[in-house]
C-alpha cells in the first residue's frame, strides 16, 4: 500500500512571502531555492541583509512531536558548542506553520564541500561526530523512530512488491532477490548495541567545510547505533578503507567510547540503505517533482542494476566481514 500521496503545488513564492511576513521577516531578495526533494526549501535576505534558509517541511511524514524533538536536539547540540545549522525561534517557537504545513527558519550559514578524501577532515569530522554522540546519549527520542528491520527492510519490501514502477518483465525476479536479501539481513541484524539519538543520515553532502565541519539536516534524526552516522563517511577500496576506518576510530575513540560489534552492522545498513532509497522514491512518485529529477527509475536497464547490486549485497552478508582494523 502506498502512503497518501502529497506535493508542493499550493507552496508558491506568495505563499512562502507572506508566511514569512508572519513571522516577522520582510523578504527584500528574491527566493533562491535550494536543491531539496523531500522538503521545499528557500534562500532568502531580509530589509537589513540578514540571510537566511526557510524549510517547508513535506506534511504526511513527520508529527509535530517529531519536528519538535529534531528541534530540541539540534539545539542542544548547539548549546554544547557543536557546530550545527539550529533553527531559530519566532512567536516563542522554532516551529511555524502556513496552510497545514510546518516550516523552519534556520540562519543561512556557507561552507566549502566537505572532501571525503582529505584525512584532517575526516579526523575533525570523526572527533564531531564524537560530540555529537556524547550529547545523545544524554537521553533518546520518544517520537522518533529507532533504526531496524521494519522501517528500513520490511516496509520497502512490501511497497517494493506491489509498486508498478518495477517492470513486470522483472517483476518475480527482482522481488526473489529482495526476499533473499531480506533473509540474510534477517539472520545477520543483531540489537547489541546501545540507542542513542543520531543524525541519522551523516553522508557528506550533509557536511559544509567552514573552519571545521558543519552538520546540516537532522530531517532524520532518530534513535540507533553510533555506527550509522560514521559508516557513510568511509569511501574507496578495501585497503582505503580500512585506513579511513582506523583514522575515524582512533579519533572518534579519543572523546567517547565505541563498541566494536556494531562494526559488524555495516553491510546490513549499506543493504538497508539501497532497499530504502528505492521505496522512498515510490512512495514520493506522485510529487510531480520526482519523475522529472528520477526518469530513469522506470527503465528496465536501471532494475537490472538493482538486482545485480542485491545480488553482491547478498555475498557481502553472507561473508565474514572483510574489515579488518588496527588498535584504535
Amino acid at each position: 500500500m502506498t502512503e497518501p500521496s502529497f506535493d508542493f503545488q499550493t507552496l508558491d513564492p506568495e505563499t512562502v512571502v507572506d508566511s514569512l511576513w508572519n513571522t516577522g521577516i520582510r523578504v527584500d531578495s528574491g527566493l533562491t531555492p535550494l536543491n531539496s526533494y523531500e522538503n521545499r526549501v528557500w534562500q532568502l535576505s531580509d530589509e537589513d541583509r540578514h540571510r537566511y534558509v526557510a524549510k517547508y517541511y513535506r506534511p504526511q511524514r513527520w508529527s509535530k512531536e517529531q519536528l519538535s524533538e529534531e528541534h530540541h536536539f539540534t539545539l542542544e547540540l548547539a548549546e554544547a558548542g557543536i557546530s550545527v545549522a539550529a533553527p531559530l525561534s519566532y512567536n516563542n517557537s522554532t516551529l511555524q506553520q502556513t496552510q497545514g504545513i510546518w516550516f523552519a527558519i534556520f540562519p543561512s550559514m556557507g561552507g566549502r564541500q566537505y572532501e571525503i578524501d582529505n584525512y584532517e577532515h575526516l579526523e575533525q569530522a570523526a572527533q564531531t561526530l564524537a560530540r555529537i554522540h556524547q550529547v545523545g546519549r544524554r537521553s533518546q527520542f520518544q517520537y522518533r523512530p529507532t533504526f531496524g528491520l521494519e522501517e528500513y527492510f520490511y516496509q520497502p519490501f512490501n511497497l517494493l512488491s506491489e509498486s508498478p514502477l518495477v517492470p513486470t518483465a522483472l517483476k518475480a525476479n527482482f522481488v526473489a532477490v529482495l526476499k533473499e536479501l531480506g533473509d540474510q539481513l534477517s539472520t545477520v541484524w543483531h540489537t547489541n548495541w546501545d540507542s542513542l539519538r543520531l543524525h541519522g543520515d551523516c553522508h557528506p553532502g550533509n557536511i559544509l567545510w567552514r573552519e571545521g565541519p558543519l552538520f546540516v539536516d537532522l530531517d532524520d534524526a532518530r534513535n540507533g547505533p553510533a555506527v550509522q552516522d560514521l559508516w557513510m563517511l568511509v569511501t574507496g577500496d578495501l585497503n582505503e578503507q580500512r585506513v579511513q576506518w582506523d583514522i575515524l576510530l582512533e579519533c572518534y575513540t579519543e572523546l567517547t567510547e565505541f563498541n566494536v560489534d556494531e562494526l559488524s552492522l555495516i553491510e546490513p545498513l549499506r543493504a538497508m540503505r539501497m532497499v530504502y532509497y528505492l521505496a522512498w522514491v515510490v512512495r514520493r512518485w506522485q510529487d510531480p517533482a520526482f519523475p522529472k529529477a528520477f526518469p530513469w527509475f522506470k527503465e528496465v536497464d536501471f532494475w537490472h542494476r538493482q538486482i545485480t547490486q542485491m545480488r553482491t549485497q547478498i555475498a557481502l552478508l553472507q561473508s565474514p566481514p572483510s574489515l579488518v582494523l588496527s588498535q584504535f
